[in-house]
């Protein structure tokens, strides 16, 4: 849960293998805090400070995950749009704003910046104090998808509430958590969701860590595209 790693728990997780066999989409984190995952079309990669987007191995484990089967859906063209722009063309295609929403648009970013995360080791920290160092980079005209979830406000800290989105180029050479984002063209789908299943960690460090919801202003600073830190 997003709550967890808010309060600094993130030892443990979700095998990479357990994960792509529940659906072929996904975002979520690497182990340790150490990068951001983009599961697209079945694969998953790892974006990382240091390297560029690799494909990650089946024993790897995710602290931090959501995944689901997308579907094909029907696709619509967004043009010229920034992230408020894509916010609301997301928004008009909601069926209902109580349902979970996977979000995928293939096309061309004009600019689009991304963050990532340095890996912790341990005690590990909260993700806000992880997060005030984040990477940022900045890609101009290049080709990629965003791929991410749009969640009903009332899972915040469950997960992310509202469009949270993960970029990653065709050609592998950038991806990470969306902060801003111009759209020159591209194709967007979603897929609508009544159901989802909760999978907890069970090791010593989540099982003794009362986690409670008291952090909402925390999560949307980390997690929208109003924090600003580092560039490269």
């Amino acid at each position: 849960m997003l709550d967890a790693l808010m309060a600094g728990v993130y030892s443990a997780g979700i095998p990479v293998s357990d994960a792509v066999e529940l659906g072929d989409t996904g975002i979520g984190c690497c182990e340790g805090l150490g990068g951001e995952v983009v599961i697209l079309d079945g694969t998953p990669f790892e974006c990382t400070p240091d390297a560029p987007p690799r494909r990650m191995e089946p024993s790897e484990t995710l602290p931090f995950v959501d995944v689901c089967a997308m579907g094909e859906g029907v696709a619509t063209v967004v043009r010229d749009a920034d992230f408020a722009d894509l916010e609301s063309h997301v928004d008009a295609r909601l069926a209902s704003r109580n349902l979970f929403h996977a979000v995928r648009l293939d096309g061309v970013m004009a600019r689009v910046r991304t963050r990532v995360t340095r890996r912790q080791e341990p005690p590990f920290r909260p993700l806000a104090d992880v997060a005030a160092e984040q990477i940022e980079t900045v890609a101009c005209d290049c080709t990629g998808s965003l791929v991410g979830f749009w969640m009903p406000r009332i899972y915040q800290g469950i997960t992310v509430a509202g469009l949270h989105l993960h970029f990653l180029a065709d050609d592998r050479t950038v991806g990470g958590h969306v902060l801003d984002v111009r759209v020159r063209e591209g194709s967007l789908r979603m897929t609508a969701y009544a159901r989802f299943a909760l999978r907890l960690p069970d090791d010593e460090q989540f099982r003794r860590t009362e986690l409670t919801h008291d952090k909402d202003h925390r999560i949307v600073a980390v997690e929208s595209r109003a924090g600003r830190s580092g560039n490269r």
